[in-house]
């Protein structure tokens, strides 16, 4: 969509302020006029026709209304009268009139011909005529009863009485003659053409309009000149030198010279301080990155070398049918503080080890190095695993200086005689699921945690394996993976997974369970190493080697 530049803008909404503003004057001068004319034009009328009538003698009047009157000398001279006053005071209608219930009767209907009046038009004295025939609307109508009411009332209006028809735009007042008991005896009707006044007005509005509209147009464009001058053109120059930058790319020792003395200058004095930091970041973030780079090299460099630390040649021991081992290690991080290992420990021993070294990255990996380092250095033949424990926890408290540590549970399987001898120092709970069975948690005392305190005494335990009885070995990042509703996967949740797949060798399980966690997980990101080992006995040693020839 294309945008609208802001010269037009500010056009547009110039005029439409202009316009507003220009309508708003004439209004307001088109009212302001209209009612100071209906006040003067309301006091004429009203006040003409009350003149007229006080200025009539009673006698005069009683001899006009009087049979033969329009004979009289009284009707001449007061006809002459009205006439005049007609002709000099511009009124459209005036007449000498008696009002009754229903009818009105004419004794007097001026005729200026020097006006336009046409003396065919002119009510002769004495006619009688219906407020229904007279009347040219309901409004109209509704005048002739109001006047007969104040008339019997020996009053006259206060107010103009106002007909806007097809017969035109007038002004109506009436007042009574009264004799000199003050009884009304006639009335005298002043009606005011208006439509000359609204016509007036209408021209006021219209000149107005156009007065103001030619002075907001040279004022907008004068304000436009103004604006383009002082705020558009620099602004102008500002989005250009931006635009420039931005295509090139180029930050390196841009700035952009304004000297307006306003705010424009200061947003571009700050946009030339914007450019300097911005070039130093840029310089700072590919040093950043460089070293970033770097380090991820190295990271994952650490990384095969630590995966190349764990056994992951499978199957493990090819030639061996007593019993079949798979285990795998995901790292929250680039490099993780989880490790498993296997080992045969002589040709009837094979151990298993799972640990979790506290914390993660690059200090739990070194940590880890050391750990299974140890551990497998001082798992020999006839060595109880407590014993082992106990050296490697007193090795590793000497040289912890950060207080790491390491919870870890070792097994040593005998393939002769099914005797799975184990220590747990501080480690989850592993599963074992005898042959035909389901996988069930084996509690077994869990031991204090390797590097955490010297001289601890660690006791071993021993478990009878069967031929197809399984043992299943994990670290916590299991059972502590975390949803994106910050729900914990759960022992449940993986003693579940567990016995739907427990008819699966180890090297099928283990993935199945990793498959189960990441979709519990989902897309939350994985805050702890997840390692698992798979263990099964599958049958016993064909006969046990001769311990003396071995020596």
């Amino acid at each position: 969509m294309k945008q609208l530049k802001l010269l037009p803008k500010f056009m547009i909404s110039l005029i439409i302020m202009g316009s507003v503003l220009a309508v708003s004057i004439s209004l307001f001068s088109y009212f302001v006029s209209k009612s100071y004319f209906e006040e003067m034009y309301a006091y004429r009328v009203v006040n003409g026709s009350r003149t007229i009538a006080k200025m009539l003698g009673p006698e005069e009047v009683k001899d006009v209304l009087a049979a033969g009157g329009e004979q009289t000398g009284s009707y001449q001279k007061m006809y002459d009268i009205l006439n005049e006053l007609k002709k000099d005071g511009g009124i459209t209608f005036l007449s000498l009139v008696v009002p009754h219930e229903n009818s009105v009767t004419f004794y007097i209907d001026t005729c200026v011909e020097s006006m336009g009046d046409d003396k065919a038009n002119q009510i002769p004295w004495g006619t009688d005529i219906l407020y229904e025939d007279a009347a040219k609307d309901a409004k109209d109508l509704q005048k002739y009863y109001q006047n007969w009411e104040l008339y019997s009332q020996n009053t006259g209006t206060l107010e103009p009485q106002v007909t806007d028809n097809q017969y035109g735009y007038n002004y109506t007042a009436a007042w009574p003659v009264l004799d000199e008991s003050g009884n009304a005896i006639a009335q005298i009707q002043y009606i005011l053409d208006m439509q000359a006044v609204r016509d007036h007005l209408n021209s006021i509005l219209v000149t107005m309009f156009g007065i103001s509209a030619g002075i907001m147009l040279a004022a907008i464009l004068c304000y436009i000149v103004f604006v383009q001058r002082n705020l558009l053109a620099p602004v102008g120059k500002l989005v250009k030198f931006t635009d420039q930058i931005t295509s090139s790319g180029n930050f390196h020792q841009q700035a952009i010279e304004m000297s307006t003395g306003d705010e424009i200058e200061d947003l571009a004095n700050s946009f030339n301080y914007m450019l300097e930091e911005l070039d130093r970041y840029i310089d700072n973030l590919a040093k950043v990155t460089s070293e970033k780079e770097r380090i991820g090299a190295e990271l994952s460099v650490a990384s095969h070398i630590q995966s190349s630390m764990l056994p992951c040649i499978f199957p493990a021991f090819p030639e061996r049918k007593e019993f079949d081992i798979y285990a795998s290690m995901d790292p929250a991080k680039e490099v993780g503080g989880d490790f498993y290992d296997f080992f045969m420990v002589d040709e009837r021993h094979v151990a298993v080890v799972v640990a979790d070294v506290s914390g993660k990255g690059v200090p739990a990996a070194l940590f880890m190095v050391i750990g299974k380092t140890l551990l497998k250095d001082h798992t020999r033949p006839g060595v109880p695993p407590g014993k082992v424990f106990s050296d490697v926890n007193n090795l590793l408290c000497g040289s912890n200086s950060e207080g790491m540590f390491i919870t870890a549970f070792e097994g040593v399987l005998d393939l002769v005689t099914g005797e799975f001898c184990y220590v747990n120092a501080g480690h989850e709970v592993p599963y074992i699921c005898r042959k035909g069975e389901n996988f069930v948690p084996y509690r077994v005392r869990p031991g204090f945690v390797l590097a955490g305190m010297e001289d601890i005494r660690y006791r071993e335990g021993n478990l009878q394996l069967e031929p197809g009885d399984r043992i299943f070995l994990y670290t916590d990042g299991i059972p502590e993976a975390t949803d994106g509703k910050n729900e914990m996967y759960g022992s449940s949740r993986l003693e579940e997974a567990l016995n739907c797949h427990r008819e699966k060798t180890p090297e099928e399980l283990l993935p199945e369970i990793k498959r189960d966690v990441e979709l519990f997980v989902k897309d939350a990101p994985q805050f702890d190493d997840i390692t698992m080992l798979c263990l099964e006995y599958r049958q016993p040693m064909e006969k046990e080697p001769d311990i003396s020839e071995q020596s």
